[in-house]
């Protein structure tokens, strides 16, 4: 039929027009490609009389900016695929080598995928487990190197996706629930808020904003209920995973990449949060998120379906499409069953079977490649024009309310819309510092179970060392109990840093989430760490330097505690530095605790209680100086035995420790004047033989004085949070290659 020509800036902004049913979304939204331009809304006229029927629009609204549209195109990942270490596979590897092919066989996890989601939508990635679902929603959520993803690519409004941008106006959830146990639903998304809300923002905006999002994710009667974890009720397994979407969505971000959300819910609360991801949608994001069997009151949700199968396409289009596709490719869909899980059950049995589902996999792409549709939907990845770069269509959504990360610190909100700048981080460091610092203290001040069991633990420690080692003499016999009192005392430090490996192992992963889209510095985390470590520490060592001083009889007097208690101090200090260092690099409790244990054993073992450093070979003498023992060990020795000239052995004592021991006090005063005699020197009962200082020298401490001792130990302390520093730096940045 022929086109009406149609003036749009005649029009008054009451003016409708009617729009078929089938290029409006259940959202009210027009479906992407019916474009508010004077080109096409002949065609949508044309459209409207040959529709039964129709959807009116304001014209008003038909004016409004482009919305934003994600687009990928033949994304392809390959990753190297571990060959068995066993005999036949080295000759298998040696063969292949020896016929020119040296690279190891690859495995194919996405295969030329292409695709689009659209504002106001839901796109789902669907397949059975392996198909590829989370690699695709990883690929897309920027989590996978774009070089990686061979010659395809991914546009936003017809223009490459940059990753700085991407992390300011996206965010992605993760499968599980990482959040702190004893936050409140509204504090932990006013602590969202607090990274996230540039800081210019003030404090009741904030506040309303959490409002909002606390009702737009029907949290409003949980608002009040912790998180909680295994020993700590709190909210339901639905509403745990409605805050997990919260947190990452609290500056409305103008992308939402989630990863199987319902995945370990029941229907009713996997049906919830599909509402609350309708929700998100209508109010001007997109979605896309991977989903393992929709249900079929889920289904109604979705707008687009994805379905994968061991890394390639089978099917892409709406819901309703499914009936067209499976019912021309022979297995039609029975009245009445659900579309997703037909189409679902149809793959697994295709992939059962020797072909695997390569057959639907090429009737898919025969029936898209070349058509119109196909010709029409790739439209996307044309070069944007001046009038609708992604610039433009960002600072529009901007100034509608949206993004609210997106506005440069300080400036006012018109700038912001006017300018659409965003800064790296919402807030500079020290705000971020006193935030991160205010949610650590006020979460572990409800876990004090966690203190006072390490307080016990550092208690009965102390109590069975003062009893042990009860009121000890300077007798021989009691320096060397003094230095294995020493030795054990300063590995408990170390030992009992330990206990807090899961704690530090919990919040690595929010970390990890938290600053993947720049929600504060790594910086200021290791900062923050530190400082809300420190009251404990102190505490734990002044019970313990308390609990053993005085009960073993240690020599010093106060000051002499006072260092006693700052070597005390900064033996946790580095303890604590090196499991926080360990919680970065090793992802498991049962690993860390076999690496803690077997490391500090290394480090008691070359500290200078077995073996003196003089004695120690010169290929392991290296150790010797790595050990973190060796610091405390030597510098308590010093507090002990290096100041005040105190003499520990006279005269007859001397025989305590030899089978002389047992003689006679007169027999041994006879043979000590005779040795005096051979040695032309006058020994009698009362003659010092031997001073703190020779004991230090005996033992091959005679290096470092017993401040320089503190000072390097607390300098362990610091150099570990320095490499924690930058594991946290190499995990922030390491994405799948």
């Amino acid at each position: 039929m022929p086109l009406l020509p149609v003036n749009l800036h005649d029009a008054p902004p009451s003016t409708t027009v009617d729009i078929p049913e089938h290029e409006v979304s259940h959202n009210g939204h027009l479906r992407a490609g019916s474009q508010t331009t004077e080109h096409n809304l002949a065609e949508l006229l044309c459209l409207a009389a040959d529709a039964g029927r129709a959807t009116e629009i304001p014209l008003a609204e038909l004016e409004r900016p482009l919305p934003f549209i994600l687009t990928f195109h033949n994304l392809t990942y390959t990753i190297k695929t571990r060959t068995s270490k066993t005999f036949p596979s080295l000759l298998r590897r040696i063969h292949l080598a020896s016929d020119g092919n040296s690279h190891p066989p690859r495995r194919t996890l996405l295969d030329s995928i292409s695709g689009e989601a659209r504002e106001g939508e839901i796109l789902a990635v669907m397949g059975a487990s392996g198909s590829g679902k989370s690699t695709l929603i990883d690929a897309l959520a920027d989590r996978i190197a774009k070089p990686s993803l061979g010659k395809g690519g991914i546009f936003l409004n017809g223009e490459p996706l940059e990753s700085k941008i991407q992390k300011t106006i996206s965010a992605y959830v993760m499968q599980d629930d990482l959040l702190f146990p004893m936050l409140t639903v509204e504090e932990t998304l006013n602590f969202a808020a607090e990274f996230r809300l540039p800081r210019w923002l003030s404090a009741s905006k904030k506040r309303a904003r959490v409002q909002a999002l606390i009702d737009q994710l029907g949290l409003r009667a949980a608002a009040s209920t912790i998180i909680g974890d295994e020993g700590h009720r709190g909210v339901s397994g639905g509403e745990r995973r409605r805050v997990s979407i919260g947190t990452d969505i609290i500056h409305d971000p103008i992308l939402l990449f989630l990863d199987e959300p319902t995945s370990g819910l029941d229907s009713t609360s996997a049906f919830m949060v599909m509402k609350v991801l309708q929700r998100i949608a209508s109010s001007g994001s997109v979605v896309v998120t991977s989903i393992h069997q929709p249900s079929a009151r889920i289904l109604k949700l979705l707008d687009r379906l994805l379905i994968l199968s061991k890394g390639s396409t089978v099917f892409f289009g709406s819901p309703d499409g499914l009936l067209n596709f499976f019912a021309d490719f022979g297995r039609p869909i029975i009245q009445g069953e659900n579309r997703a899980e037909f189409a679902l059950d149809v793959v697994r049995e295709l992939e059962a079977e020797p072909g695997g589902a390569e057959g639907l996999v090429q009737f898919y792409r025969s029936r898209t490649q070349g058509s119109v549709s196909a010709l029409q939907d790739s439209r996307f990845i044309r070069p944007p024009s001046s009038a609708s770069t992604l610039q433009a269509a960002i600072t529009a959504s901007i100034s509608r309310g949206k993004l609210f990360a997106a506005t440069t610190i300080g400036a006012s909100s018109s700038a912001a819309a006017g300018g659409g700048k965003v800064p790296q981080f919402a807030n500079p460091l020290h705000v971020e510092f006193a935030v991160l610092t205010r949610r650590s203290f006020t979460n572990t001040s409800r876990m004090p179970e966690l203190f006072f069991m390490r307080l016990g633990s550092v208690l009965v420690t102390g109590g069975i060392l003062a009893t042990v080692f009860y009121r000890l003499d300077s007798s021989p016999r009691g320096i060397q109990e003094r230095l294995g009192f020493f030795a054990f005392a300063m590995s408990t430090m170390y030992y009992t840093c330990s206990d807090a490996l899961p704690v530090f192992l919990q919040e690595r992963y929010i970390f990890l989430r938290e600053t993947a889209y720049n929600s504060y510095r790594r910086s200021s985390y290791v900062l923050s760490n530190a400082l809300v470590a420190l009251p404990s520490l102190i505490l734990l060592s002044l019970a313990f330097a308390s609990a053993t001083f005085s009960g073993v009889g240690l020599a010093g007097g106060p000051s002499g505690f006072l260092f006693y208690l700052l070597i005390i101090l900064a033996s946790f200090w580095a303890g604590s530095g090196f499991v926080t260092f360990l919680s970065a690099i090793v992802s498991q409790v049962m690993l860390g605790y076999v690496v803690v244990v077997a490391v500090l054993a290394y480090f008691l073992l070359f500290s200078g209680f077995f073996i003196n450093r003089d004695r120690i070979p010169d290929y392991w003498i290296w150790f010797h100086y790595l050990s973190l023992v060796k610091y405390s060990y030597e510098g308590v020795l010093h507090n002990e035995f290096g100041e005040g000239g105190k003499c520990f052995v006279r005269g007859v004592q001397i025989f305590d420790t030899t089978p002389l021991g047992k003689m006679p006090e007169e027999m041994k005063e006879k043979v000590l004047a005779a040795i005096g005699g051979v040695l032309g020197i006058s020994i009698s009962p009362e003659t010092c033989l031997t001073k703190g200082m020779d004991i230090l020298k005996q033992n091959g401490v005679t290096q470092l004085g017993k401040w320089w001792c503190l000072v390097v130990t607390v300098a362990w302390g610091f150099f570990f949070r320095v490499l924690f520093y930058l594991a946290l730096l190499l995990a922030g940045r390491n994405k799948r290659r």
